[in-house]
């Protein structure tokens, strides 16, 4: 890290991260912005990542069908960090700003997902972590490899409701893997637990660290 020739660039695309978290990465666009080469973001993104301030997400699926991603999302491993440098605040969500409330959907994401990854570091019989996006806009946010081929999905959705329509991407997740889609769980602001379908459940997100 001592070799960084331009040290003021960091925090600047740390900044633009912050603007693409829980969002497929897009590092042309960073590198664009901050007047720096591509190959130049791509080794200070890889020295954010050193420090544990950010985290890429690999691409689930790539041979599940030709129409899914193979791009990484970013992740910002601060949740907390990453609303201050959204300049994020309790007045500007209070408002129901559509731009907050979009900024706040990723947050909750980003959070969500990270709790899921600090579990997913103790526990044994999983044998890969992504996220799965196609083409034609289905996406699950995490998915989980166990080592016996089965796979669980997690979806978080920042809402009091899940309604039939955001259940979508789990479902074709489901209808995709067949029988080695063991779980598909979609996590919300609500307090309600219940079974939407057929391996398909819907929990509120503190279900991650209480009974």
């Amino acid at each position: 890290m001592a070799r960084i020739e331009q040290a003021a660039v960091l925090p600047r695309l740390l900044g633009r991260l912050a603007g693409q978290t829980a969002q497929v990465l897009n590092l042309s666009r960073a590198a664009q912005d901050l007047k720096i080469s591509e190959r130049t973001a791509d080794n200070y993104l890889r020295l954010l990542e050193a420090v544990f301030l950010v985290r890429r997400l690999p691409a689930w699926g790539t041979t599940l069908t030709s129409r899914s991603s193979s791009r990484p999302k970013i992740h910002v491993v601060d949740s907390g960090i990453a609303a201050r440098l959204l300049r994020l605040s309790a007045d500007k969500l209070s408002s129901r700003d559509p731009s907050a409330m979009t900024e706040f959907g990723h947050l909750l994401e980003t959070f969500v997902i990270g709790e899921i990854l600090k579990q997913v570091s103790w526990l044994d019989g999983i044998s890969g972590v992504g996220h799965w996006r196609t083409r034609d806009g289905h996406e699950v946010d995490v998915v989980l490899d166990l080592d016996d081929g089965g796979v669980v999905a997690f979806e978080v959705k920042a809402a009091q409701r899940v309604g039939t329509k955001e259940l979508g991407p789990l479902r074709k997740l489901r209808d995709a893997v067949g029988p080695a889609f063991r779980v598909g769980i979609a996590l919300h602001l609500g307090e309600r637990s219940y079974t939407a379908e057929d391996r398909i459940h819907v929990m509120p997100v503190d279900r991650l660290w209480s009974p």
